[in-house]
Parts: structure tokens; C-alpha cells; sequence
């Protein structure tokens, strides 16, 4: 018989939270009777107590907001791509009781784009200044040649933005969110921001625009990614993301080489569906 293993994501609000779906879809595909995947409402000042409660049946944590950075001092050591940031969405939790953190977001961007055929740009925009900003800086070190400007609707976080550049030797340059319709014309516009904050930069899209992604899942599409794909613009989606990040949690907490991400895409797309 084999050994139950279990994760869960945690995090407050956390009842919206796909990773149940598609982490459950992964363990059907790779015959993973024995895995389970839940989801726990776990708030800042709970998040001790809970790590702290956990049996050698648990094999790793997925964390969402407000938990990225609030689990750093609970954990052994974390990798170097959470350490660039400062944010762990990836807890795996070994037999010896140690507590490994990773960020699976910043591989997972990289690895959305890529499967868009996006390797290598030249220049990219960001809108939006919180904590997914940080993580898409960190993936566009990796892809982007030349500046990224970030549209932002404080100095306060023009200044965090520009530190995470200057940390992730990524070139930020910073413009007030009023004038974020310039950053449409970039070869790459990556969207953070919450539900309806870009809808109002819909009617600005270029006539051939470049590629967007929007890192919303739901509501989806949003009024920019509908103007964008109107007008044959390249897309990569929320969905996208949390698929590929997933992904890579399910193969470090399994330690199998290989997710199903056809078959995680398919329960995601099914789920958002029915809402």
C-alpha cells in the first residue's frame, strides 16, 4: 500500500484558488491514487502554527498572497530565485523534516512565453508595481535584451521597481500610469495589475500590436486582451502561468521529471468555465 502523501495551497482569500484543480488533474494523469491536494484559508499571524502542525505525510505548500514573503523565516533555506525577489510560492518538505522555499512564478512566466514562441525581446513594458511586477522583472532578466519601462501610479513604487532593477540588473525606467497607452507599442506589454485596472487602454491598442500578457485568469478575457486579440495580437494568459508554475510545483513536490500540462490546461479551462 502505498504511503499518502499530501499539499495544499494556502493563503486568504484563498476559495478562488485553481491549484486545487490542477494539481488534482496532475495526480489522476501520473496515477497518483495515494496524493491528495487541498486548499486552507491561512492568513499571516496562522501561518506558523499551521507549518509548524504538519506530519511527514505532507510533502509541499503552494502560497499565495499575503504568505510569500511571510513564510521566508519559517523555512531551511530557499532557492536562489526566491531570494531574488523575496517571495516563495513553493514550499517542498523532505522525509528529514527540512523546509525547502522556492518561486516557481518566474519559471513559469519564462516557460508561458516560450511556448508563445516568445524567447527573446528587445525591450518590454510593465504595468502595474506589486509583487507579481517583482517576479516579472526576475523572467524578464532572462529574456529581455535591452530596457523595461514600468508604468506605475506612484514614486513610491517607481522607487521599488526601480530597486528590484537595479538588484535584478534588469534596466527599469519609470513613467506615471497616466501615460501607460505608450507602453502598447512595446515588443512585449506585460499586464499585473488587477481586474479592470487596463480597460480603459483597450481603445489604444496599436494597429499591429506586439505580444501581451495579462496575468488575469478570471474574469478572462479582459477588455485588453479582447482589443488585443481583435486586432491579431499574440496573447499569453493568467491561465497560462498558472499552469506552467504548477507544473514545476508538481514535479519538485513529487520529484517526477515530468507534469501533464495538456492534461492540467484542460482541467483549468474546465473549471474556469463552469463559473
Amino acid at each position: 500500500m502505498s504511503t499518502i502523501r499530501r499539499a495544499a495551497v494556502l493563503g486568504s482569500p484563498i476559495a478562488h484558488s485553481l491549484s486545487p484543480v490542477l494539481h488534482r488533474a496532475a495526480y489522476a494523469e501520473l496515477g497518483l491514487d495515494h496524493w491528495s491536494y487541498d486548499r486552507f484559508e491561512v492568513d499571516e499571524a496562522g501561518l506558523p502554527g499551521f507549518v509548524e502542525g504538519l506530519d511527514p505525510s505532507w510533502a509541499g505548500l503552494s502560497l499565495t498572497m499575503p504568505l510569500k514573503r511571510a513564510v521566508i523565516p519559517l523555512l531551511d533555506e530557499i532557492s536562489g530565485t526566491a531570494a531574488s525577489v523575496e517571495a516563495v510560492n513553493t514550499v517542498v518538505l523532505t522525509e528529514d523534516g527540512r523546509r525547502t522555499g522556492d518561486n516557481t512564478d518566474i519559471p513559469g512566466m519564462i516557460a508561458a512565453l516560450r511556448e508563445r514562441g516568445v524567447a527573446k525581446v528587445e525591450s518590454a513594458a510593465i504595468l502595474g508595481a506589486g509583487a507579481t511586477a517583482s517576479s516579472a522583472l526576475a523572467a524578464l532578466a532572462e529574456i529581455c535584451a535591452g530596457p523595461v519601462t514600468a508604468y506605475v501610479r506612484s514614486r513610491e513604487r517607481g522607487d521599488e521597481m526601480r530597486g528590484w532593477g537595479e538588484r535584478l540588473g534588469v534596466d527599469v525606467r519609470i513613467a506615471d500610469w497616466a501615460t501607460a497607452e505608450r507602453s502598447l507599442s512595446a515588443p512585449l506589454v506585460v499586464a499585473t495589475t488587477p481586474a479592470g485596472a487596463t480597460d480603459a487602454l483597450a481603445r489604444s491598442v496599436p494597429r499591429t500590436p506586439g505580444v501581451l500578457f495579462d496575468v488575469l485568469y478570471d474574469p478572462w478575457p479582459t477588455d485588453l486582451v479582447a482589443a488585443w486579440s481583435d486586432r491579431d495580437g499574440a496573447v499569453v494568459g493568467g491561465l497560462d502561468l498558472l499552469v506552467h508554475q504548477a507544473a514545476i510545483q508538481v514535479e519538485q513536490m513529487t520529484r517526477l521529471p515530468s507534469a501533464p500540462l495538456a492534461a492540467m490546461r484542460t482541467a483549468g479551462e474546465a473549471a474556469l468555465s463552469s463559473r
